[in-house]
């Protein structure tokens, strides 16, 4: 006998609404000092021993016995093999899926302007991609090649030089999937290394993995605290939290489709959220059946229990127009708007990570393949933050060119502002260029 379905059934006119949503949304994302303290110990030791600690803690964590670098780098070759290797079926998906990752990408892209004032006076922009990228990526049994695609395309299409890939081998073992995907996304360099020293290695630098300039990709507690410390050494993409969806439905999607739409979400982890928003009580108990039907077909099913007991929620609102409130209020990561015009209601939405419009358009499919990035904001962060994108792995540069008739205006401007801050050699600087000041 299996244990029966738990989750929140609140409704906005509840008395004690704002509370449970308030304790429902709240998540300490914080990391354990103990963690903490052992990662530093490891990206100190990686910092000053470079490719012997690396070695080391490849081996004591996993069991990869090493005598160098080099035995932990695959050739190109063997990415191509395994690109050769894997079903055809899922080399035709990955491939594809690439493709429209990219195609997406390449409207992403920031360009370079200038332009010339009356006096001759040049402003502009410069538009250049970074130098090396790092992408982590969970390895062993774990295969997510979709994360492969979703960091490396962008850092590509931005024009990214070098794009170097680590993932752990535990015991030896590598997922196929994964270097196939390595192969389409055409990441450069790719080593058979994880954990924090992986971090470690990419942010410094080792006698033989080159520093970075930014570290992209998912892991475990150890690897996010790890970039969360080398961050100001290099970039990072973010430090992403447990999945989220929110789902608004009007009522009149068939309720096994919402169902299965929260457990795409809840089955990631335990700390997954899933929330749905609906006008309709009956149909909230519509989606709860549907959910007790399939629950039992589903092998992560005891991983979807604790995450909707623990952090989901279905919520009757008034209409529609609380839902989009709401949705406001949660700023989540994937927002699913199940209803008959949603892009009249998309209109109301101005936080949210990933907007999926109508009753067709699965989250899954942003996922894997729609083409939009599916690296995306969590924890609220949506209410200032983005998507990755191909403008994550390029930088702006200022161009400023002043003529001999702008130099002597903008300097007089300077110059009063520049002494008005007491810093007069900021002054002279600019009232040397200027006709008759030279002094």
């Amino acid at each position: 006998m299996t244990d029966s379905l738990q989750i929140r059934r609140l409704s906005t006119t509840d008395a004690g609404f704002e509370a449970a949503l308030e304790a429902l949304l709240a998540h300490d994302a914080g990391a354990d000092p103990a963690v903490v303290s052992a990662v530093q110990e490891i990206l100190d030791r990686v910092r000053v021993e470079g490719d012997a600690a690396v070695l080391d803690y490849t081996r004591r964590f996993d069991r990869v016995q090493a005598d160098s670098m080099a035995a932990l780098e695959l050739a190109p070759e063997r990415l191509a093999s395994a690109r050769q290797a894997i079903a055809a079926d899922r080399r035709d998906a990955l491939e594809t899926a690439a493709a429209r990752i990219t195609r997406y990408a390449e409207r992403q892209r920031l360009a370079s302007w200038s332009y010339t004032e009356p006096d001759g006076t040049v402003l502009g922009q410069r538009v250049t991609a970074l130098d090396r990228v790092g992408l982590y990526v969970p390895g062993g049994k774990a295969a997510y090649p979709s994360s492969v695609l979703m960091n490396a395309v962008p850092a590509k299409v931005a024009g990214v030089s070098e794009v170097i890939m680590v993932v752990p081998a535990p015991g030896g073992e590598l997922n196929e999937l994964v270097l196939a995907a390595a192969a389409v996304a055409g990441v450069d360099r790719v080593f058979t290394i994880g954990g924090a020293q992986a971090v470690a290695a990419l942010a410094f630098g080792t006698q033989t993995i080159p520093a970075v300039d930014k570290i992209v990709g998912p892991g475990n507690i150890y690897v996010a605290t790890a970039k969360r410390l080398v961050f100001g050494t290099v970039g990072i993409d973010m430090v992403a939290g447990p999945s989220e969806i929110l789902v608004i439905c009007d009522g009149r999607t068939p309720p096994e489709w919402i169902a299965a739409d929260l457990f795409s979400q809840a089955e990631h982890d335990e700390d997954a959220q899933a929330i749905l928003l609906c006008p309709d009580g009956a149909f909230l108990d519509a989606v709860v059946a549907a959910m007790e039907r399939l629950l039992e077909e589903m092998p992560r099913a005891d991983i979807i229990r604790a995450s909707l007991a623990a952090r989901g929620a279905l919520v009757q609102v008034r209409d529609l127009d609380e839902a989009a409130a709401l949705a406001n209020r949660i700023a989540p990561e994937h927002l699913e708007l199940s209803v008959a015009e949603p892009e009249a209601l998309a209109e109301k939405i101005r936080h949210a990570g990933a907007i999926f419009l109508g009753r067709y358009t699965a989250e899954s499919l942003g996922d894997y393949c729609a083409g939009p990035n599916h690296v995306l904001p969590t924890a609220r962060t949506a209410r200032f933050s983005s998507p990755l994108g191909v403008y994550d792995f390029q930088k702006r540069t200022s161009l400023i060119g002043c003529s001999a008739e702008g130099a002597a205006k903008l300097g007089r401007i300077a110059s009063v502002l520049a002494r008005g801050e007491g810093l007069v050699a900021h002054a002279v600087s600019a009232e040397l260029r200027i006709p008759g000041d030279e002094g």
